[in-house]
C-alpha cells in the first residue's frame, strides 16, 4: 500500500469506494512517503498530528472526497493548526477559525495532512523567501519549485500527498505547478471565497487547487467554490460540475494565441510546446486566432504598483501587539512595533512594504497608484475585447523552467519577470490554468497556460483536460 500516495485524486477515490483501499491506508501511504522524502524537499511546515483521527468517522469513504489527506498553503487559516504565512512573525501562530475553502473540502470529507512551505505572506515567485528556509523541487533539487505556493506544488509533485490548495496573486499556484510539472488552476476572483486567506492583494488574491490530473482540479473546484455570506467579494454565480463537462472537447472553439507572448526571453522549448498544444486543439476542431494583447509589460507594472500598495495596508495589523512576534526593546508602543517588525520581516516582506507606502505616500499617489488603476481598467477592457473574438487564450506559464537556487535573489527586478505570463490574468480576475506538457533539455517540467473569460472555467478545464490527454498524462 505504499504507494497509494502515487495515485491521483479521483483514483485513490475510486479505490476507497469499491473497498480496495481505506481512507487509512492513503494516510499512512502519504505519511511515510512524507516522512522519507521532505528532509530534502522541504514542502511542509507543519503536520496534522490529529488528521488520522478524523479518518474514523465511519461514513467518510462514502463523501466525496472519500477521506482524502491534502495540504494547505500555510497562508491559510486553520483552527487549531499553526499557520505562519511562512514568516517568522507568525511562528507561533493558531487561528480560532478555518477558512470558508477548507472548511467545504472537510465537509466534503477531505482532511487536512498538512501546512505547506511558501514565500512569507505570498510575496515571492521561488520559493526562497520563506522564514523558514525555501523548498527545493522535486525534480531537481538544485532548483526552486516557483512561488509562492512553492510547499503545496513540491508536495503534489512529489507526492506526499493527494493534492493541495494554493493562492494565486499573480501566478502564485500556476507558476510553481508549471516549474513542479503539476496542474495548478486559478479561478475567476471571487470564484472561491478568500475568508480565511491571510490577505497579500486583496483585489487579486485567489484560492484554488494544485492537482495531479486536470480531472482532479475540475472536482476540488466544484467542491470549494461558491457565495460565502463571510467575503462580500465573492460570486454568487451558480457552481457547475466541472467534471460532467470534461470530455466535451473543443470543437469550434477560438483559440487566441497572443503575439506579445512569443518574445525573445521566452525559452524555445516552452514555446515549441505551446505551438504544438495549438496544434493539437486545431486537430481537435478548434480554430487558432492570432491576437494581440500590447499592454502585456504594463500588466506587470501594474502589478508591481497596486499590490505592494495593497500589501502596505494589510501588512499593519502585524504590529506586535495583538498577535505574532513581539519584541522586547522599545519603549513606546511606537518604538516596539517597530522593533518586532524589523526583527523578524522577511527581506521581501519588507521590499513591498517600502515600495506599497511609498506608492501611496502623498506626493505620489496620483502619479503611481490612481495611473495604475487606469491602466488596469485599460486591460481588462482589452481583455474584453479579445474574448468577443475568442474563446480561450494559449499561451506559456513561465518565461523558462525552474531556475537555479540562488540565480535571481539578488536581483529581483529579474525575479519579478518570472510573472510576466501570469500577472495579466490576475489584473483582470480571469480565470487561469497551467497543465504540464513536456520536459526540456533537462528534463525539467514545461507548463502551458491557457486562460477563459469570467466564469468560464468550465470551457477552460475542457481543452486543458483534451491537452492533457493528446499529451498522454
Amino acid at each position: 500500500m505504499k504507494n497509494l500516495c502515487r495515485l491521483s485524486l479521483l483514483e485513490a477515490i475510486n479505490l476507497v469506494k469499491k473497498g480496495q483501499a481505506t481512507p487509512e491506508d492513503f494516510w499512512q501511504s502519504c505519511w511515510q512517503s512524507q516522512q522519507k522524502k521532505d528532509g530534502k524537499i522541504h514542502a511542509f511546515l507543519t503536520l496534522n498530528e490529529k488528521g488520522e483521527k478524523d479518518l474514523a468517522r465511519k461514513s467518510l469513504g462514502q463523501e466525496p472526497l472519500a477521506g482524502m489527506p491534502f495540504a494547505v498553503k500555510d497562508n491559510f487559516s486553520t483552527r487549531g493548526l499553526q499557520t505562519t504565512a511562512g514568516s517568522r512573525i507568525l511562528a507561533n501562530y493558531v487561528p480560532p477559525y478555518t477558512a470558508t475553502v477548507i472548511r467545504r473540502l472537510q465537509k466534503a470529507g477531505g482532511i487536512i495532512f498538512g501546512k505547506t512551505n511558501c514565500d512569507a505572506f505570498a510575496f515571492g515567485a521561488s520559493g526562497e523567501n520563506s522564514g523558514f528556509g525555501p523548498t527545493r523541487n522535486p525534480h531537481d533539487l538544485a532548483r526552486v519549485p516557483g512561488g509562492s505556493s512553492s510547499g503545496s506544488a513540491a508536495a503534489v509533485a512529489s507526492h506526499q500527498v493527494i493534492f493541495a490548495l494554493g493562492s494565486d496573486t499573480g501566478g502564485s499556484i500556476r507558476q510553481p505547478a508549471a516549474f513542479c510539472g503539476v496542474v495548478g488552476l486559478k479561478p475567476t476572483y471571487g470564484r472561491c471565497s478568500r475568508w480565511g486567506l491571510i490577505a497579500m492583494g486583496s483585489s487579486f488574491d485567489a484560492p484554488g487547487p494544485i492537482t495531479k490530473t486536470v480531472a482532479d482540479a475540475a472536482l476540488v473546484l466544484s467542491l470549494m467554490a461558491g457565495k460565502d455570506r463571510h467575503d462580500a467579494t465573492s460570486s454568487g454565480k451558480m457552481v457547475a460540475n466541472y467534471r460532467e463537462g470534461l470530455a466535451k472537447g473543443v470543437k469550434n472553439l477560438k483559440i487566441g494565441l497572443v503575439r506579445e507572448f512569443f518574445r525573445p526571453e521566452l525559452q524555445g522549448e516552452i514555446g515549441n510546446a505551446v505551438q504544438r498544444a495549438a496544434r493539437q486543439l486545431e486537430q481537435a476542431g478548434a480554430n487558432l486566432v492570432e491576437i494581440s494583447l500590447p499592454h502585456l509589460d504594463e500588466a506587470l507594472a501594474v502589478y508591481y504598483v497596486l499590490v505592494p500598495a495593497e500589501i502596505s495596508s494589510n501588512m499593519a495589523r502585524y504590529d506586535g501587539v495583538r498577535f505574532g512576534y513581539q519584541s522586547k526593546h522599545g519603549k513606546t508602543a511606537l518604538a516596539a512595533s517597530a522593533y518586532s517588525r524589523g526583527e523578524v520581516f522577511e527581506l521581501e516582506v519588507k521590499r513591498r512594504i517600502l515600495m506599497g507606502s511609498y506608492i501611496l505616500s502623498a506626493g505620489y499617489f496620483d502619479a503611481y497608484y490612481l495611473q495604475a488603476s487606469r491602466v488596469r481598467t485599460l486591460i481588462i477592457n482589452e481583455f474584453r475585447r479579445l474574448f468577443g473574438k475568442v474563446d480561450l487564450i494559449l499561451g506559456p506559464t513561465t518565461p523558462t523552467t525552474a531556475f537555479k537556487l540562488g540565480e535571481k535573489t539578488a536581483d529581483p527586478v529579474a525575479m519579478y519577470l518570472s510573472d510576466i505570463f501570469t500577472v495579466p490574468a490576475n489584473v483582470a480576475g480571469l480565470p487561469a490554468i497551467s497543465l504540464p506538457f513536456g520536459k526540456d533539455k533537462n528534463n525539467l517540467p514545461i507548463g502551458i497556460q491557457l486562460i477563459g473569460n469570467y466564469f468560464q472555467e468550465e470551457t477552460m478545464l475542457q481543452a486543458a483536460y483534451l491537452l492533457e490527454k493528446a499529451n498522454g498524462n
